[in-house]
């Protein structure tokens, strides 16, 4: 098999991140995980809909009036039902019976307006990822549990990390070959053995004025979380692959006034082929014509060799 590739290098950052602000100012307390109910830290997986922070404080209890706008729905809906009741019986007018009704609503909406007051004390991540960041203040120094924040202050920030992106520049020739959807092979330096497969998911609409380069958005399959945001990476993009094609190393091909040929064995002598080649990489060409399946070549010592020269043959 061969393969038509793009090499290029770049960094990984998530696909998405969310921030998790204060709605009411408060009171920092940092959510506890884990049986030994340790403070939740930068670095730490979350869950859809697990609580990260709460803002506690006496403006926020205030703000919320839960308790009280509960106690006010409660007899709206008293008063309402029993003046439904002294309606139908004939004992009271119809515009207190809507009056009444009107009360009610006005209590349920106070209601919903101090729950929603109250859950914004709770900062509950949206997503299942990796915490990136917590409680941090402007200057990035940690905040301790019972630090006042206010209303916009960033709390969190948390990322899914599985899959990743990784951003890369294609240059030159090599901006026309490079398509949505194309497989990639991403490797860090750190894991050189370990290959994270991904696939092209977004080409840059315009290229970099400096540099003149095209930033293409490899998605890369991170199931263990070994890629972290901010890492180096090696990308290769996979343009075409041929499979069952033959191929030479790349090293039995040589040059000879502008042609291609390869030196084949005939017993103690070598013929000059000229060949036309297809896809290749550093290690192998594809052979289109010029060579047949089993006939063996010469891969070293091509520099002093021509068509009918001597050689010796010391492998296989």
């Amino acid at each position: 098999d061969v393969e038509d590739s793009i090499v290029a290098t770049g960094s990984v950052r998530a696909s998405e991140v969310v921030a998790l602000t204060v709605e009411s100012p408060g009171l920092l307390e940092v959510a506890r995980v884990g049986d030994e109910a340790r403070r939740l830290a930068e670095g730490d997986l979350v869950a859809e809909g697990q609580i990260v922070a709460t803002i506690r404080g006496e403006e926020v209890r205030l703000a919320a009036r839960t308790e009280a706008t509960e106690r006010r729905f409660l007899t709206a809906k008293r008063d309402y039902e029993s003046k439904q009741k002294l309606f139908e019986a004939g004992l009271i007018a119809e515009q207190e019976v809507i009056a009444a009704e009107a009360a009610l609503a006005d209590a349920r909406l106070e209601v919903e307006r101090s729950r929603y007051t109250e859950k914004q004390t709770q900062l509950v991540s949206p997503i299942a990822g990796v915490v990136l960041e917590l409680a941090r203040d402007a200057g990035g120094q940690p905040l301790a549990d019972g630090q006042r924040v206010t209303t916009g202050f960033t709390v969190a920030r948390i990322a899914p990390l599985d899959p990743v992106v990784a951003d890369v520049d294609i240059l030159g020739p090599d901006i026309s070959r490079v398509r949505v959807g194309l497989p990639a092979r991403v490797q860090h330096q750190g894991w050189p053995e370990h290959v994270f497969p991904g696939r092209v998911r977004r080409l840059a609409p315009t290229l970099d004025v400096r540099t003149r380069a095209l930033r293409v958005e490899v998605e890369v399959s991170n199931p263990d979380l070994v890629l972290r945001p901010g890492m180096f990476v090696e990308a290769t993009v996979i343009v075409e692959t041929r499979k069952g094609v033959p191929v030479v190393p790349r090293e039995a091909v040589a040059e000879r006034a502008g042609r291609k040929v390869v030196f084949v064995l005939r017993g103690q002598r070598v013929a000059e082929r000229e060949v036309r080649l297809g896809l290749g990489n550093d290690e192998v060409v594809e052979v289109l014509s010029g060579v047949e399946p089993g006939e063996k070549i010469v891969v070293k010592g091509l520099e002093t060799l021509a068509d009918e020269s001597r050689v010796r043959v010391t492998g296989s």
